[in-house]
């Protein structure tokens, strides 16, 4: 019978290339991101200028910075529900470290540096617990990080005494703050050329109108970080390691990986890039906000399933996530530069972290009926 002939299975799809196939499956998130781009170029006014793509990949940083952490974890067949509310712990923890310092007298340099650290340091401890938990004592990553969640989450707010945003920042402090988090290292004028690093103090109102950031700060931040864990996971051993507790902890262990810890330093580097994002969000709006990273945990997950990752372990790379959060980010600006409503999208994020799954799985079939061959 054909349907137990796996060779008479092939044939009968001979109309289509395998090899066709493959691409598009691999490469979709590519083509969709690319056909966004040019389907609201064509009908969004305004949308395809450097001032708005400059934007777009400013607003992508936050979800870009939480998916990457979120890879590495995915990749080993895990999730992390708890780097939402890590980002607002650290953007909190960074904005009273930088308030309280700066109140004493301190320089706001050192200030800002200590705050930093800080915030960075505080991220640290969710995933450290978050891989202790899973690693050693083997609770389930969606339960140990849900309970983390809750955890984060009382102590972002504990650390504001139940407000939502830390302020009491003074003039000098928030003023260095924007200059970075709202910054940019190239600066382009109309009819008055590049300026590097500032813009000339004498600008008129209908100029500023027309400045276009090319290289925001936080956007050349968040490119090193990618650059960095990208490096990281496809070419070095703990890369390759990674990849190897995913697709089989058993086969990892018989390796001689030391799997548990190798799990603990992922969950460290999710809770470390989450606590990278919580301090740009700081920069960002100057203020220190514990549901900084709410709405974008579930943009994160999305982000890296759209990306490519297989939500099973084993697959997976940091520029699927990467153009995943891209997605994301001209999928929202589009919407509202079409002025339709922001209801739609959820909507349309849930649509395509659908299709992602639909894609992975496709793959999956492909892959094992080509195995079968």
């Amino acid at each position: 019978m054909a349907e137990n002939n796996p060779q008479a299975r092939t044939q009968s799809l001979s109309f289509i290339n395998p090899r066709t196939i493959e691409v598009l499956t691999k490469s979709w998130s590519y083509l969709f991101l690319l056909g966004l781009v040019i389907y609201f170029s064509v009908t969004g006014t305004g949308f395809f200028s450097v001032r708005n793509f400059a934007s777009i990949l400013t607003t992508s940083t936050l979800i870009m910075l939480m998916s990457i952490g979120q890879t590495y974890v995915v990749i080993t067949a895990g999730i992390d529900l708890s780097i939402g509310w890590t980002v607002g712990l650290s953007s909190v923890t960074t904005a009273r470290v930088m308030r309280d310092l700066a109140d004493s007298g301190n320089d706001i340099a050192y200030a800002m540096l200590i705050g930093v650290f800080a915030g960075l340091l505080v991220a640290l401890i969710p995933g450290l617990v978050n891989g202790v938990l899973v690693a050693r004592i083997k609770v389930p990553p969606f339960i140990a990080t849900l309970g983390m969640f809750g955890i984060v989450r009382g102590a972002a707010f504990l650390l504001t005494d139940g407000q939502q945003v830390v302020r009491g920042l003074s003039a000098e402090l928030r003023e260095a703050l924007r200059s970075i988090g709202n910054g940019s290292l190239l600066y382009y004028i109309p009819d008055d050329g590049f300026h590097w690093f500032a813009l000339p103090p004498d600008l008129e109102p209908q100029q500023l109108r027309l400045v276009s950031q090319l290289l925001p700060y936080p956007v050349i931040i968040t490119a090193l970080v990618v650059v960095i864990f990208a490096f990281i996971l496809a070419r070095t051993k703990f890369g390759r390691h990674t990849y190897v507790i995913g697709g089989s902890e058993e086969a990892a262990l018989r390796s001689g990986i030391n799997v548990g810890r190798h799990l603990i330093i992922i969950y460290v580097i999710c809770g470390f890039t989450a606590g990278i994002a919580g301090v740009l969000h700081l920069f960002r709006f100057t203020a220190g906000a514990p549901q900084a990273g709410e709405a974008a945990l579930l943009s994160s997950v999305a982000a890296v399933v759209i990306g490519g990752t297989n939500l099973f372990g084993g697959e997976g790379d940091i520029m699927g996530a990467v153009v995943g959060s891209l997605i994301i980010a001209v999928l929202q600006t589009g919407l509202v530069i079409l002025n339709i409503d922001s209801i739609w999208q959820f909507i349309v994020v849930g649509v395509v972290i659908i299709i992602a799954v639909l894609v992975n799985q496709l793959q999956a079939a492909l892959e094992r009926l080509q195995a079968n061959v």
